[in-house]
């Protein structure tokens, strides 16, 4: 798993999938509660583990009152 830390806002915000079109929602209501989770995705500078800042795309889980969770790097743009 990638380590990142997010520099900027998230912009070009989409969603990707809502309720039991998410493959681990079964997961994220244990982990995290139940809640209107949504999988979303956009575009972030972020800086890597080794310093460098990169633009790349984002992809994450989101619930209203509990927040973005899980996220990870998905493709990072050179």
């Amino acid at each position: 798993m990638q380590n990142f830390k997010l520099v900027s806002q998230i912009r070009d915000t989409e969603t990707i999938a809502v309720g039991r079109g998410i493959r681990e929602l079964a997961l994220l209501n244990r982990r995290y509660g139940k809640g209107n989770w949504r999988k979303l995705k956009g575009v972030a500078e972020v800086e890597l583990d080794d310093g460098t800042i990169q633009t790349a795309e984002i992809h994450w889980y989101e619930a209203h009152g509990i927040g973005k969770r899980k996220m990870k790097i998905k493709f990072v743009f050179e």
